[in-house]
This record gives structure tokens, sequence and C-alpha cells, in this order.
């Protein structure tokens, strides 16, 4: 029993020892356990459109963002720059009309036909990201704590635009109609971005630079998606 007391006691002083040390590493391993950068990054949205049709009422859209992004710390300074890899999603869902991507009333143009049918009727869209951020923090070794700020920019690939109905079909049965087309919308979507909270939970925008649907000369609309809500990030 004396022996393990005294094994254990060695292991303990050793690990203290090296732990004082700057460039050792187990330093280098508590340092990265303890101090945030922002490495995961979680978002919850309330989304809308921007420059669409008056006649097109949204009801209550929400969207889900996850990022992995890796942060360059400026030396001595609270600034600091950070990239990464994410994916976003997003469903806007509308009120009396539908969302017309099928091609089968217009092959040129999307069209939003009135409908009072309907129960619910979503327009979901997927993008994977890379996000790019300059980050301001009070307390530059640990955004686990302290007033932080960052301002960015999200280059978006489009991996899945669809449209989802719930109706109730004559013979009193709920049915569900799926219709997926990415042939109308924009392969690609570039947002600014902002974020300002306290410790791990923030406040974020973002906003779509370019339209989410293309414009072939035909087609009017110029709909930029939007997002705000809450940002919870750590590690």
């Amino acid at each position: 029993m004396k022996k393990i007391i005294f094994t254990l006691g060695l292991i303990a002083v050793s690990i203290g020892v090296f732990a004082q040390d700057g460039g050792s590493p187990m330093n280098k391993a508590v340092n990265r356990a303890t101090h945030s950068r922002d490495f995961l990054m979680i978002q919850l949205s309330y989304d809308g459109w921007a420059g669409a049709k008056d006649s097109v009422k949204t009801g209550l859209n929400r969207g889900f963002n996850v990022a992995l992004m890796y942060d360059f710390p400026f030396k001595k300074s609270p600034l600091s720059v950070a990239a990464g890899l994410g994916i976003s999603t997003s469903g806007v869902y509308l009120k009396d009309h539908t969302m017309d991507i099928s091609g089968r009333s217009n092959p040129k143009e999307v069209t939003f036909p009135s409908n009072t049918t309907d129960k619910k009727f979503k327009v979901a869209t997927t993008y994977l990201e890379i996000p790019i951020e300059l980050r301001y923090r009070s307390v530059p070794d640990n955004a686990n704590k302290g007033f932080k700020a960052a301002l960015g920019v999200k280059v978006g690939a489009l991996v899945d635009a669809h449209t989802k109905a719930k109706f109730t079909a004559p013979n009193g049965n709920k049915n569900i109609e799926k219709e997926a087309n990415r042939g109308f919308f924009n392969p690609w979507r570039f947002s600014a971005t902002g974020r300002v909270g306290f410790g791990n939970f923030a406040l974020f925008g973002a906003y779509a630079l370019n339209p989410m649907l293309k414009n072939d000369g035909n087609n009017n609309l110029d709909i930029r998606p939007y997002q705000i809500g809450i940002c919870l990030s750590g590690l």
C-alpha cells in the first residue's frame, strides 16, 4: 500500500512540474481543454425572405446551422480570423400560397399559386457552407468568457431544395406531398454575417447577397433569404 501511495505521489508531482512548463505537451493539452476558441458553432434562427411578393405571406419560419471553425489569433491582439465548414438548413412556411418548383405549370420560372386547402406548405433548403469570420474577443485566450463580436461572410453550395405540402384529401385522409427540384435555385449563395454576445451565447444575423432563385430574364423575383437568431459556441 505504501509503495502504491508513494508511486501516485510521484506521478502527481510529475504532472504538476510538467503542467508548469509553458512548452510541455501536458500544458498545451490543458490549455486546449480549458481555453475555448469557438471551434463549434450551433445556431437556431427565425428565417425570412426579403424581396418576396407582398401577396406571399410566411409563418413561423425556422432554421438550423452548425459549423466547425478553426481560429487563427493575431499575436497579442483581441482580434482573430476563423474559417471552417458547416451546413445550413431553412424551412419557410407559406400562408394561403404554394411555391411551384416542378416546372409543370411554368417551365421558365417559379410561381406562387394561391392555395387555401393545404394545412401547411414548407419550402426547405440545405446548403453546405464555408464560413469566414473576423473576430473580436475581450478575453482573447478564452471565448467562454467576456464580450465578443464577429463579422464575416459565408459561401454556400446548394445540396437540397424541396417543398412539402400537408393537406386533407376529400376522403378525409391526411396526405403529404413532396416536390424536390434544384433547377430554379441558384447553386451558390453568398451571405454577410454578424454576431455579438457574451461568453458562450450570442445573437447572430445573416443576409444573402445574391438572389435565392435564378434570374432567367422572365423571373422578376429577387428573394434574399435572411436569418436572425441565437448562437451557442464553444470548444
